[in-house]
């Protein structure tokens, strides 16, 4: 039966409202961000978050996984799982952001939310930035965000843009070096008619003409600089080609309706004939750009006008790079206030903030987390604190702890918006939503997997989390650090070191524990896992499933050594074993049958494995190498290709030389005993296949050996 791969999608549902203000339904009140308005959001949003104890958060991804094999596996290390989350969070978009600020208020006894939902795409807002930027998408999460009438139009054309800090570096970088030299000509392209050559009758003619118009603009202005008149408004055209303007307080003529090429050819009659003309092309609003002549006394004053001109450029081009910063404002405001920041199975949420609007992601698990932690010094995952707490998961009653789960279970009366008599006695954290200054305590319920709305199902899970840890909302100060709560202390900083339960790791320590066993409610399909005792295979025949390949791999160690077969996808596969040793073993065998080829490798028993001669075998660390690649295709045959790998298989390099050196000697002593093959011919299959000395012998007589015991059985 054909492996079906569950892959991971994007559960999220979007609204697909266009309005730029709060919800005009009777559903749940939160105000949606997009171009128009969010100047005015970032206002109240910063002083909102100022004011908050926690800021909940939720993301929303164009997809998860770029191929089956990358997704989250059980036998995937801890470095790999962040590889994969790496590579998830270069290659989807984000595309909706939700911020959910939360304060305790005193008077009503319950907390304040503001609920903000950001439609987000980054486009190319300046000329500086090279390539077009591109994402991925899945086809099952489009599929999903169009089922929930998800305006795609909107987020494409109303959605904020934004830039990294390291993109705004770069390009601050490029404009300092590009207007640094005094000298530099390049900013109003006199270098493009240095090589300009007239060679055709057309061209001189033009030329010709515009020497003569120059020189009639000229000569009028000449006339009559004696007695301060204005240049004679004959000389502008019908067609204003030619408008008499003054720039920077020097008479000037705008050149307009020309092309390119007439342009420059314009460029070269000034820079040969006129020494008291100069000409500039001045960028402007909506990149469009100001060609004018401008006549100058003298060459200082040539030299000022070409100062002003860029320095002014200068400035124009910084605040475009500052205006084009966008939804990075909010993040930068998260980082700097060092809330207590609140996400529900957040690794990838962080991961995903940390690649848009901080740089690139690092290579290493060790160093992400210890950027991450100099960004957001506070940060709780509600899903480890579910299930962590042993009081939580009493009161989750075992169940599911996804975010809408938990919401309908710890926030009943905050889910209906309503005080229902069955609910009135269940304890509860008031909770009262405000949008543009309305406050509202009854709603209908909002949309789920919208970002906004899951930023404050999360906010409101936490809240009511914190109240059966004991936390006294009532007597909490807004002076108070709820990150520094002592019964919150031991799961500040904890998250899940992937999408999908498991590994923890902690963003102020870097240390990685597993989750316990009692919290752990998924079924570990497999035994411990021990990655030195791990191969990978793949390119084998594609008929060959898991059971198959144990069973070829049996027959030739037996059954013990061969703990579990795991399919990585159609084409590659784990093979655990229960000894370390045996991953050179079996490495070293795979190298010896490929090596040889001959009629009689034909007939051992890993021959099934290796028909087609396209099975390649490698340790766990060849794995790692292979995720840690930026190219995904999605076969994992395929993309061990693209990576580079040539080679069928990579044996284990040994560092301890003495070892080597004392297997190669046991080698030629088991080879010069005439006995040893005798022995060896005797020997029940098992016990050859679990003798240390076995894999030192050749190809040939292993294959003898199975021979001898087959024959004993007729």
């Amino acid at each position: 039966m054909k492996k079906r791969w569950p892959i991971t999608i994007l559960y999220r549902a979007f609204s697909s409202s266009t309005t730029s203000t709060t919800s005009t339904t009777a559903s749940f009140p939160i105000k949606h961000v997009k171009k128009s308005n969010f100047d005015s959001a970032l206002s109240s949003l910063r002083h909102h978050i100022q004011a908050a104890d926690f800021v909940a958060i939720d993301l929303e991804m164009t997809g998860i996984t770029s191929a089956p094999w990358r997704d989250s596996f059980e036998f995937d290390r801890f470095d790999v799982r962040y590889l994969k989350v790496k590579d998830s969070a270069e290659k989807f978009a984000v595309i909706q952001f939700g911020v959910s600020p939360f304060r305790w208020d005193p008077l009503k006894q319950s907390f304040i939310t503001h609920p903000h939902n950001f439609f987000i795409f980054q486009r190319q807002e300046l000329p500086l930035d090279g390539a077009a930027y591109e994402f991925l998408c899945q086809t099952t999460s489009m599929d999903f965000l169009a089922k929930y009438q998800f305006d795609f139009n909107a987020c494409i054309h109303e959605g904020v843009s934004y830039l990294s800090r390291e993109q705004e570096d770069k390009a601050l970088k490029h404009v300092n070096s590009t207007y640094k030299d005094e000298s530099l000509d390049s900013w109003h392209s006199l270098k493009e008619i240095r090589d300009t050559h007239l060679f055709n009758i057309p061209d001189i003619l033009f030329a010709e003409r515009m020497k003569d118009r120059l020189s009639e603009w000229l000569g009028g202005l000449l006339r009559n600089k004696d007695g301060g008149s204005e240049v004679q408004p004959s000389f502008n055209d019908s067609k204003q080609q030619f408008e008499t303007i003054f720039f920077k307080m020097r008479p000037a003529i705008s050149l307009n309706g020309f092309t390119s090429h007439q342009l420059r050819l314009i460029q070269l009659v000034v820079r040969k004939h006129f020494k008291d003309l100069a000409y500039h092309r001045v960028s402007g609003e909506n990149s469009c750009s100001q060609n004018v002549i401008v006549y100058i006394e003298s060459e200082s004053d040539k030299k000022m006008l070409m100062k002003e001109v860029k320095d002014e450029q200068k400035i124009d081009a910084e605040m475009s790079i500052k205006a084009s910063i966008g939804f990075r404002h909010v993040i930068d405001l998260l980082s700097s206030e060092k809330k207590l920041i609140v996400g529900h199975n957040c690794f990838l949420d962080i991961a995903h903030i940390y690649s848009k609007f901080f740089g690139p992601l690092p290579l290493t698990a060790e160093e992400f987390i210890s950027s991450v932690n100099k960004y957001f010094p506070h940060i709780i995952d509600t899903k480890i604190l579910l299930n962590s707490n042993s009081i939580l998961q009493q009161r989750m009653k075992k169940s599911s702890t996804s975010l809408s789960k938990a919401f309908s279970v710890l926030c009943p009366q905050i889910a209906l918006g309503s005080k229902s008599t069955h609910l009135a006695l269940q304890p509860s954290v008031k909770v009262e939503v405000e949008v543009d200054d309305t406050r509202s305590s009854n709603w209908n319920s909002g949309v789920k997997h919208e970002a906004g709305y899951d930023a404050f199902m999360t906010g409101c899970v936490f809240a009511q989390a914190c109240s059966h840890l004991g936390i006294d909302f009532k007597q909490h100060s807004s002076s108070e650090n709820l990150a520094h709560n002592e019964k919150l202390r031991e799961h500040i900083n904890l998250l899940y070191l992937s999408w999908t339960n498991g590994e923890i790791i902690n963003l102020s320590t870097g240390n990685r524990t597993s989750e316990s066993l009692a919290s752990n409610k998924r079924k570990n399909h497999y035994p411990k896992i021990l990655f030195e005792c791990i191969v990978i295979v793949w390119g084998f025949p594609s008929h060959l499933k898991a059971w198959d390949i144990r069973e070829c791999i049996s027959k030739v160690y037996g059954p013990t050594p061969v703990i579990s077969v795991y399919h990585v996808d159609e084409t590659a596969v784990f093979v655990q074993f229960s000894r370390a040793e045996m991953v050179s073993k079996f490495l070293d065998l795979k190298e010896s049958l490929d090596r040889n080829n001959d009629p009689i490798s034909v007939l051992h028993p890993l021959a099934k494995l290796l028909e087609g001669g396209n099975t390649c075998a490698a340790s766990y660390e060849t794995y790692k190498e292979i995720c840690s690649s930026t190219v995904s295709k999605v076969l994992f045959a395929d993309q061990a290709k693209a990576v580079g790998i040539k080679w069928k298989t990579k044996l284990v390099e040994s560092s301890d030389k003495t070892k080597e050196h004392e297997s190669l000697h046991k080698v030629k002593a088991v080879n010069s005993d005439p006995s040893c093959g005798e022995r060896t011919k005797n020997k029940n299959f098992d016990d050859v296949s679990n003798d240390s000395s076995y894999c030192q012998l050749s190809s040939d007589e292993i294959i003898d050996s199975f021979y001898t015991r087959e024959a004993k059985q007729i």
